[in-house]
């Protein structure tokens, strides 16, 4: 299962940006302990996924689970030795732009060790450094 939007109103975009700090999403709602984000980059969808199947084996005793982040800009790419020009390349992979001091991951329903052992092994499948929060 890949997260991607149903439909867009436009398939091909510009890259935008990636500088700057999160104003939204930026502390916990849901859960009781998160994954905070400390850096800005791209969070392609195969990495969110690839953090839920992770999620979803950890916590299949107890515990609940939320995943603050949908990739809903789309990257492009030219095939490899194309030459210059003909256009923007095909759609490749979904991102989301995390910015930092986004809160990414919520658990709620477990431990506090438990959850930062959890939190640990998602942190390796990163392409950013990562922070552990509590609701205090």
């Amino acid at each position: 299962m890949v997260m991607m939007p149903k439909r867009v109103k436009f398939r091909k975009l510009q890259r935008g940006t990636r500088k700057g700090i999160s104003t939204r999403a930026n502390q916990i709602s849901f859960g009781e302990f998160g994954l905070k984000a400390l850096e800005n980059a791209w969070f392609t969808n195969h990495q969110i996924e690839a953090c839920r199947v992770t999620l979803a084996r950890q916590l299949r005793k107890g515990g609940r689970f939320w995943i603050r982040v949908f990739p809903d800009h789309s990257v492009t790419k030219k095939p490899a030795e194309t030459r210059m020009g003909k256009g923007k390349g095909e759609l490749d992979h979904w991102v989301c732009v995390v910015k930092r001091g986004r809160v990414i991951f919520e658990i709620g329903g477990v431990p506090l060790e438990y959850a930062r052992r959890c939190f640990n092994l998602i942190a390796y499948k990163l392409p950013f450094k990562t922070k552990f929060v509590t609701r205090i």
